[in-house]
């Protein structure tokens, strides 16, 4: 699924199905913009890949399947941000299979800006599952932006009836 990746200047965004790799999507987008910059939207699926490819016949059918997966996954998330691939833009779209973490700072090059998404993680998920964009932010030799997932807005009617509970048992006992 890779394609012929533009020369100069590019914008590197990591996109999964997460609500912050939506809300980095649409910043890289932007700041693609603002910059007249190629944007490089990459998706890297953690399948289990076996270390010798050519061992097993069907390793090749599975990295395959997983890699039209990944141009599927960033077709729904652009679908879901911009409706679609923006027009004015120079896009590239790149799937691989492995190490997220690895492949990003792999495909990142000096005088790239490297653009991820960072939200909220359990304890469970963040001992099983190491944080590609810390990773990232040591490893890349080029500029990286962490985009974080905005917390949800509380409910205006909720956070009032607090401020009420509080201030009756506080000042009428």
């Amino acid at each position: 699924m890779d394609q012929d990746l533009p020369g100069g200047a590019r914008l590197i965004v990591g996109v999964d199905e997460s609500p912050a790799s939506r809300w980095a999507l649409a910043w890289a987008i932007g700041a693609a913009r603002l910059h007249r910059m190629a944007l490089v939207a990459v998706h890297v699926s953690r399948a289990p890949v076996h270390p010798f490819p050519e061992a097993l016949p069907v390793q090749h059918a599975i990295r395959h399947g997983e890699e039209t997966r990944c141009g599927e996954v960033v077709a729904n998330v652009f679908d879901d941000v911009a409706g679609g691939m923006p027009e004015d833009l120079t896009t590239a779209v790149v799937a691989r299979v492995g190490d997220p973490g690895y492949h990003l700072v792999d495909l990142a090059r000096e005088g790239d800006l490297l653009v991820l998404g960072r939200g909220r993680r359990g304890l469970l998920s963040r001992l099983l599952l190491p944080s590609t964009s810390m990773y990232c932010a040591r490893h890349a030799r080029t500029t990286v932006v962490i985009v974080r997932q905005p917390a949800p807005p509380d409910d205006p009617q909720l956070s009032g009836e607090r401020a009420r509970r509080f201030w009756s048992r506080r000042h009428y006992q």
